[in-house]
């Protein structure tokens, strides 16, 4: 099967990473656990825009989970393992493990993270963007 470029028009330059950041988003499943919302905070004149993602993360302590930025990805892991010592009559309950992958854009950064009440929320914040413009100079040839 052949590949057809999403960003084929010539007057998109440059955006090779954005389309195979298109495809990793794409080829990723995920079994909808935990499951998680996405807020946006607002942005005041003082402070820019935040965005929370909050997963629903019943059963992990502080220690079971892991966040990391890497390769322009939020990635949140958990783990948790069987306690051998307990004797269970009935086991609804699994420990279980996940992994959660979120894209980041140019220029997010993450402010902080907190676990209360078993919601892990995550706050991300992109800076205004500083407008740069670049005045080229024209060298005339004859």
């Amino acid at each position: 099967m052949s590949r057809i470029p999403t960003l084929n028009s010539p007057f998109l330059l440059g955006f090779d990473e954005i389309e195979r950041a298109l495809e990793r988003v794409t080829r990723s499943t995920s079994d909808g656990y935990p499951p998680y919302n996405i807020e946006r905070i607002g942005q005041s004149d003082t402070q820019a825009e935040t965005l929370r993602i909050t997963l629903a993360v019943a059963g992990f302590t502080r220690d079971q989970l892991e966040i990391v930025v890497e390769d322009g990805q939020l990635v949140i892991r958990g783990k948790q393992t069987d306690d051998k010592t307990r004797a269970y009559l009935h086991r609804g309950i699994a420990a279980r493990q996940f992994q959660r992958v979120f894209l980041l854009a140019d220029g997010m950064q993450v402010s902080g993270a907190d676990l209360v009440n078993g919601l892990l929320s995550v706050d991300l914040h992109r800076p205004e963007p500083q407008r740069r413009g670049k005045v080229i100079d024209i060298t005339v040839r004859d």
